[in-house]
């Protein structure tokens, strides 16, 4: 029988990450009676519209409340609580040289500064399991390497009564997680059962790109959690980003039943644990089901 009324707590970078990476986990474990939060670092202030039917003037023009109208369509959807950190959306450089990154934005703050609000947000939230980025944040924008940074600080610091006294009492989350979007075995069973179908993939370019030097991160992956009755949810929390994500680009491109049937699964990587638990996994929560409010706050 499931252990109820564990927290999650998941710290991305910009709105719409959340719904691209763990959402169908997110929104399982909701139904499941555990509580999750997001936690958006920044407010998505640099990102380019990516949707057609939303590149218009006034669109533009009011960025940063659209965004935030959309993060919350999307918390809604997915069920989750939701934490803005309030930092400034770096952007993502390009040229050569690269661009200094703007004065101020989340990627230059000074990582003792930008980790005091999340170690507040974790002893609030008092978060059993955190998921972040890896070392590289997924992909190398500079504001998804910092969000790794700062939550690997944080794990430590939240627990240390030393550390950010004025962030509250200290809570000791248990679990960090990266979590890990596309592998090459995942984009090569897509690709070939949409072959099989008769269908077009959207997979082909990205598979010809991808360097046969390059490691699949599904030689890193520790947990896959099973979530396939929740990818609807996900495609709507997706959707919900509409600045961010053209409903009929190749995010949708796969039927679901497909993606059921030969992936129904979200990965990731245990990389750090105070709880027994023993790898490979199917459950974030694994090896916490003793994990009680009264525990001690530093182990």
């Amino acid at each position: 029988m499931p252990v109820m009324g564990l927290r999650l707590m998941a710290v991305h970078a910009h709105p719409d990450d959340e719904s691209s990476k763990g959402a169908a986990t997110m929104a399982r474990y909701v139904a499941e009676g555990h509580e999750v939060m997001v936690v958006t670092c920044t407010g998505g202030e640099a990102g380019s519209i990516l949707n057609p039917a939303m590149d218009r003037p006034e669109v533009l023009e009011n960025m940063t409340e659209i965004r935030r109208e959309e993060m919350a369509r999307a918390a809604k959807i997915l069920g989750v609580q939701h934490r803005w950190l309030g930092f400034v959306d770096s952007g993502l450089p390009e040229g050569d040289p690269l661009p200094p990154l703007p004065e101020g934005s989340f990627a230059t703050v000074p990582i003792e500064e930008s980790t005091g609000p999340l170690v507040e947000a974790i002893r609030d939230f008092r978060p059993h399991v955190i998921v972040t980025y890896d070392e590289n944040g997924g992909y190398p924008h500079p504001d998804h390497i910092r969000t790794h940074e700062i939550s690997m600080a944080a794990f430590d610091a939240a627990g240390d009564p030393d550390k950010y006294p004025e962030a509250g009492e200290p809570w000791q989350p248990l679990k960090l997680y990266y979590v890990h979007g596309f592998s090459r075995a995942r984009m090569t069973a897509m690709h070939e059962a949409l072959l099989k179908a008769g269908l077009e993939s959207p997979y082909e370019e990205w598979l010809k790109r991808w360097s046969e030097d390059k490691p699949d991160v599904m030689e890193r992956v520790t947990t896959r959690v099973e979530c396939g009755d929740y990818f609807e949810v996900r495609d709507e929390a997706l959707k919900a980003h509409a600045t961010q994500i053209d409903p009929d680009s190749r995010w949708f491109a796969t039927p679901l039943e497909i993606q059921r049937e030969l992936w129904p699964t979200e990965e990731y990587e245990l990389v750090r644990s105070l709880v027994d638990s023993t790898v490979p996994e199917d459950d974030l929560f694994a090896g916490i089901a003793g994990a009680a409010e009264g525990r001690p706050a530093k182990l």
